[in-house]
């Protein structure tokens, strides 16, 4: 069985962010290598967060995940998954937004961002399937229900 060490980083100061022994847990889970490995998860704020992305990215607003994936240099064999940058405000706004437990919701940024650093995406609709399968059935396996799932609500009176 492969390891995964995770270096928490968290820049965030508030309220409401998982603990490092969870990270870790979902982190691990996600982690599909046949080598140990290592990643660092960065918690921040939407100002940072939207640094990044308009760096990265080109859009200008902060985002709830941000994947860097570790490109060693050719010769180089260095143990590294990558980065996540992951934005607590903007998790914390899509759990209510969306109706989901927040703890689900940061579990699932977790391991989705822990499935690109992997080589997964969803941009095209084929490899949109097979992630978010993968997601699904990583989430159960730490007790989180399906979270592409609509949210049951109930019927006005």
């Amino acid at each position: 069985m492969t390891e995964l060490t995770v270096d928490l980083q968290d820049a965030f100061e508030g309220p409401g962010t998982p603990t490092e022994i969870q990270i870790q847990s979902w982190a691990g889970a996600a982690w599909l290598g046949d080598h140990d490995s290592e990643v660092t998860v960065r918690i921040v704020d939407s100002d940072e967060s939207r640094e990044l992305n308009h760096q990265y990215r080109g859009k200008d607003k902060p985002t709830n995940v941000l994947s860097f994936p570790f490109e060693a240099p050719e010769g180089i064999t260095v143990a590294l998954a990558g980065d996540l940058v992951i934005c607590a405000p903007v998790v914390e706004q899509e759990a209510r937004d969306q109706h989901k437990d927040p703890e689900a919701h940061w579990a699932h940024m977790v391991v989705h961002g822990m499935l690109h650093l992997q080589g997964y995406d969803h941009i095209e609709d084929k490899d949109a399937e097979v992630m978010e399968a993968l997601e699904i059935r990583l989430l159960a396996q730490l007790g989180f229900d399906n979270p592409y799932e609509a949210e049951e609500t109930e019927p006005d009176s």
